[in-house]
């Protein structure tokens, strides 16, 4: 204990005196990162050497969700596997992050996340950390450093820029950039082991290209398992993704941003793009048996298609913002499989978000409604399942370290076979959070 509260002391006082080091091209961890995606190549902050920056998020919610379902029972060890777990209202666990960022030199940062407390691990671990260079400083060549200009390099293991969802999206205690308690139905975000490289114009185009490992949990461990597709020892490929999109500021009034995604992998051990969050889902023990726990089912109300061995995906994003009005969708279309799987399976989701955020020199409120679909045919299964969710959310910031949000969220699953607990099931109910980030 008193190692603990050692640490924490001396966190807290690095994080008073490092506050006021500010970092080269970088998203702020409180309301001034709201609608910042990629990192651009303004270069605002001049370096004047070494820095370190330490910063947290933090998240304490509320919730009152009912849930049914008409899943016939599956007896096992004389429990009905079906039945669904009583829940009551109360609060969730807490959850917690710490961010490490550092200024090595002229145009090169470096960024460590690490889980203080989240809802599928209640210890201490590592999210990720990646080098990040918009300059090149050790180069003493001035036409490489013209062409940086234009370039972003970032190397590590790092949350995959597939999807503008990555940045409002909640990851564990980090939830102060997402006007929603809960993220998508299908939540594509996964750590992964890679590089990332950008291209920024000087007339809203961008583009990206990416390759990684393909893998949340890297092994060098020979494969042994026969692929049902290819009737050969599963061989473990690397996996691509990129995005190109136009974002421009049009007028003091109006934005417009629109996107397209990539991501695929031939061959994987376990790839988790659509189930590599290690924090889980801030709804609590929805649509979950009687024997679940928070830890060990931390993803309630989500979807996992397992695309485990082999995926394809493409997701579009448009993004208006006139003014107080936000609209923001999600097009997505996957087709994966598992390693038994000797076909491919067709996965569909649909999200769209319409926002106000008043009053109008602030903007510290705002109200705002989501809709959610998913359709997707589930491992031999020939049956299409349908899951959609309909989410009304409202929202105040403090100051700008400071939010309270609250939202009514209604969830449906059709067409589960009756032997799945999901099977004709469907929550509803409503959630609060009071998030911190700085």
């Amino acid at each position: 204990m008193k190692t603990l509260l050692f640490t924490v002391c001396l966190l807290i006082s690095m994080a008073v005196v490092a506050q006021n080091s500010s970092i080269q091209y970088f998203r702020p961890n409180n309301k001034e990162g709201l609608h910042v995606f990629e990192p651009g190549k303004a270069d605002t902050v001049p370096y004047t050497g070494f820095k370190v920056r330490i910063g947290g998020n933090f998240t304490q919610g509320f919730q009152n969700f009912r849930h049914t379902n008409t899943a016939d029972a599956v007896i096992v060890n004389g429990v009905n596997a079906n039945q669904l777990i009583a829940i009551k209202q109360g609060f969730n666990r807490a959850m917690a992050n710490l961010n490490i960022d550092a200024q090595l030199d002229d145009g090169i940062r470096m960024n460590l996340t690490l889980y203080l407390s989240a809802r599928h691990h209640e210890e201490t671990w590592v999210k990720g950390g990646f080098v990040q260079f918009d300059k090149l400083p050790f180069i003493k060549n001035q036409k490489i450093q013209e062409l940086m200009e234009h370039f972003t390099i970032k190397i590590g293991d790092y949350g995959l820029d597939y999807g503008d969802h990555q940045y409002r999206r909640s990851d564990g205690g980090n939830a102060i950039h997402n006007p929603f308690v809960e993220n998508y139905i299908v939540d594509a975000f996964a750590t992964e082991i890679g590089g990332e490289i950008y291209y920024h114009s000087n007339k809203g185009l961008f583009a990206m290209a990416g390759m990684t490992n393909g893998e949340l949990n890297p092994s060098i461990s020979e494969p042994t398992t026969i692929d049902s597709a290819t009737g050969k020892v599963n061989s473990y490929t690397p996996a691509f993704h990129g995005k190109i999109g136009y974002d421009k500021q049009v007028n003091n009034d109006l934005r417009v941003r629109v996107t397209g995604s990539l991501y695929t992998v031939k061959s994987a051990a376990n790839n988790t793009l659509f189930f590599g969050d290690r924090t889980g889902s801030h709804y609590y023990l929805v649509m979950e048996n009687s024997k679940a726990t928070a830890t060990a089912n931390a993803w309630s109300g989500r979807y996992n298609p397992q695309f485990s061995e082999q995926v394809t995906t493409v997701v579009i994003n448009p993004f208006i913002k006139y003014k107080g009005l936000e609209l923001f969708g999600a097009y997505e279309l996957a087709k994966g499989r598992r390693v038994n799987e000797a076909e491919m399976r067709n996965m569909t989701q649909y999200a769209a978000d319409i926002i106000y955020r008043f009053p109008a020199k602030s903007e510290n409120g705002w109200i705002g409604a989501r809709y959610n679909r998913v359709k997707a045919e589930m491992p031999f299964n020939p049956n299409e399942i349908t899951i959609q969710r309909f989410v009304a959310a409202a929202g105040w910031f403090l100051t700008k370290n400071i939010m309270l949000k609250a939202e009514y969220a209604k969830q449906d699953y059709d067409d589960f076979p009756s032997n799945d607990i999901r099977s004709n099931g469907s929550f509803k109910g409503w959630i609060m959070e009071a998030v911190i980030g700085f």
